[in-house]
C-alpha cells in the first residue's frame, strides 16, 4: 500500500489527471467527515457537506499545478486547510445574505446514507446528529484532535504537526477528548450520571 500511495503522490505531483482523480477519491471520505464536523449547525442547514467536500476536490482537480504533494500527512493536512478555508468562505457568503438560520431546516446528507433502508437511514441520521452535537460541545482543541485522529485517521505525528503540538501532548489530549466525548454522548442519550 505505501508504494501505491507513493505512486499516486508522484503522479499527482507531475499533474497526471487520472492519478490525481484516484488520489482525491482516496481522501474524499475523510475530507467529507472533516467538513461535516467543522461546518457547524448553522452552515449545515444551508449547504450539504458533500457539496462542500466536492467543491474542494474540484478545485484540486482544476488546478493541479499549484499543489505540491509531499507525502500522505502533508497531503491530508493541505486538504484540511483547504476545507477550513472553504468553510470560512461559505460562512461569509451566507453571513452576507443575513438569513435567519434558525428558520431553515437541516439538509439531508444523502452521501452518508447511500443504500440504506428508510428506517435505517433515520436511525443513522439520529446517531450522526447526536455525535455532531456532542462534538460541538467539546472545546476546540478536543474536537480537532478527535476529528483528525479518529474521523480523518491521521497518525499522531501528523496530528501533532497539524495542531502545532508534540506527539505526547497529542496522545494526552486525545485521551482526554475521547473521555469527554464519551461523557457527553452518555449524557445526551439519558444513560449518563447527569440524566
Amino acid at each position: 500500500m505505501p508504494e501505491e500511495l507513493d505512486d499516486l503522490l508522484d503522479g499527482a505531483s507531475r499533474g497526471d489527471d487520472a492519478t490525481l482523480d484516484r488520489l482525491v477519491a482516496r481522501y474524499l471520505p475523510r475530507l467529507h467527515a472533516y467538513v461535516r464536523v467543522h461546518m457547524g449547525p448553522g452552515l449545515r442547514r444551508r449547504e450539504a457537506t458533500a457539496d462542500v467536500a466536492q467543491a474542494i476536490c474540484r478545485e484540486v482537480l482544476e488546478e493541479p499545478g499549484r499543489f505540491e504533494f509531499r507525502g500522505e500527512g502533508a497531503c491530508l493536512s493541505w486538504l484540511l486547510t483547504a476545507a477550513m478555508n472553504k468553510l470560512r468562505e461559505r460562512a461569509r457568503f451566507f453571513g452576507r445574505q443575513r438569513r435567519d438560520p434558525a428558520r431553515e431546516e437541516l439538509l439531508p446528507d444523502s452521501a452518508a446514507y447511500e443504500g440504506l433502508t428508510p428506517s435505517r437511514e433515520v436511525m443513522d441520521q439520529e446517531e450522526i446528529q447526536r455525535l455532531e452535537a456532542a462534538l460541538d460541545e467539546l472545546p476546540d482543541d478536543y474536537r480537532e484532535v478527535v476529528v483528525l485522529a479518529r474521523l480523518v485517521g491521521l497518525p499522531h505525528v501528523d496530528v501533532a504537526a497539524h495542531m502545532g503540538r508534540t506527539v505526547p501532548s497529542v496522545r494526552n489530549l486525545l485521551g482526554r477528548a475521547i473521555a469527554r466525548l464519551g461523557q457527553t454522548m452518555r449524557r445526551g442519550d439519558g444513560s449518563g450520571p447527569d440524566a
